[in-house]
Order: C-alpha cells, then sequence, then structure tokens
C-alpha cells in the first residue's frame, strides 16, 4: 500500500527554480511530521527541511533563505520549493513523515542542477 508519491523532480539550470510535492495518505499526514531529505551520490542522507503541526519550520544551514517548506492540509501535501538552484544541491529528494513509532518514505526523486 502506497502511503507516500512524490513528484516534481528534473533537471534544472543553476539559478532555476523546482516544486516538490508529496501526497500522504489521510492518517499519515494528519499524525505525523513532515519533513524532506536528500542523498547526494555517496553520500549520506540528510535533512533538508521539517515543518511541524502549529507550522514552525527548520531548514539545513545550506538551504536557509532559498528552500521554503510547506503543506496543504485540505490536499494531504508537502511541498518543497527550491529557488536559486545550485549544482551542489543535486541528488534525490525523499519525503518523510516522522510518527511515533515509524517513519515513512517517499520513493525519493531527482533533482539535478547543471548547466
Amino acid at each position: 500500500q502506497v502511503q507516500l508519491v512524490e513528484s516534481g523532480g528534473g533537471l534544472v539550470q543553476p539559478g532555476g527554480s523546482l516544486r516538490l510535492s508529496c501526497v500522504a495518505s489521510v492518517t499519515i499526514f494528519s499524525t505525523c511530521v513532515p519533513g524532506w531529505y536528500r542523498q547526494a551520490p555517496g553520500k549520506q542522507r540528510d535533512v533538508v527541511a521539517t515543518i511541524t503541526k502549529p507550522g514552525p519550520t527548520n531548514y539545513a544551514d545550506s538551504v536557509k533563505g532559498r528552500f521554503t517548506i510547506s503543506k496543504d492540509n485540505a490536499k494531504n501535501t508537502v511541498y518543497l520549493q527550491m529557488n536559486s538552484l545550485k549544482p551542489e544541491d543535486t541528488a534525490v529528494y525523499y519525503c518523510n513523515f516522522q510518527c511515533l513509532t515509524y517513519s515513512y518514505w517517499g520513493q525519493g526523486t531527482q533533482v539535478t542542477v547543471s548547466s
């Protein structure tokens, strides 16, 4: 049973923008904390941004001021708006929902920043 469905990755030039989307099941969206992670080739998976239920957000230092995480409660969807993209942002991006006893992951979407 698919719990999370990601979309929005692709190839973009440096300085460009992309928006990632992650649709979750109603139960997961309403009870767990969403976030985005990324994993570059040969590197570990790192947190990019998270957003709590009241709304406060947290960002990795490397993306502050360029990326914005948000959610649409009516659509059970969390977004990652990525602006001023750099080649070092190239990675597979994963949607994550952290619940009390379990962590759900999306299938991953490739983001490539290259001229």
